[in-house]
């Protein structure tokens, strides 16, 4: 996929636009919760096993997920790309809550093993999200159709 492809306006739709928004706005608000009130919460989220101290890494995925969301709601002609780097996040930070489920730690209300493997379940539907919302889906099924999707 190209830039071209990534910054073409893609067709969208009132339940997409609101999807984008909405999952904008949510990662704005979880963001800000990673370097305030979450903070704590949200050590509970980061493996044992990773090399960097928690307090860190929460602040620097809050910063991410700023950054991520505020694209998200206010990049449009971007927002190809933009669901791709929301997905891939989505995917990157998954061995996260692997590890709380693992590990047995407790965050958010998931204080049994049976409601932190539960959430597992909810981080593809962030990535089909993401990927929905923003066109990225349509657009790399497009771009592998027209055979682009290996050049690069």
């Amino acid at each position: 996929m190209d830039l071209a492809e990534l910054t073409r306006p893609t067709p969208t739709s009132l339940p997409r636009t609101i999807a984008r928004l909405w999952l904008g706005t949510a990662l704005l608000g979880a963001g800000v919760a990673h370097l305030t009130v979450a903070r704590e919460e949200f050590q509970a989220q980061v493996p044992g096993w990773f090399p960097v101290d928690e307090d860190v890494t929460v602040l620097a995925s809050g910063v991410v997920e700023i950054v991520i969301g505020g694209s998200l709601v206010a990049l449009s002609r971007w927002k190809v790309a933009v669901g791709l780097v929301a997905a891939a996040f989505f995917v990157v930070i998954f061995p996260g809550n692997v590890a709380q489920w693992l590990e047995h730690k407790d965050g958010f209300g998931l204080d049994t093993d049976a409601k932190r493997f539960g959430r597992l379940f909810f981080q593809p539907v962030l990535v089909a999200l993401a990927l929905w919302s923003t066109g990225a889906w349509s657009a790399a099924r497009r771009a592998l159709r027209d055979g682009r999707g290996s050049e690069g």
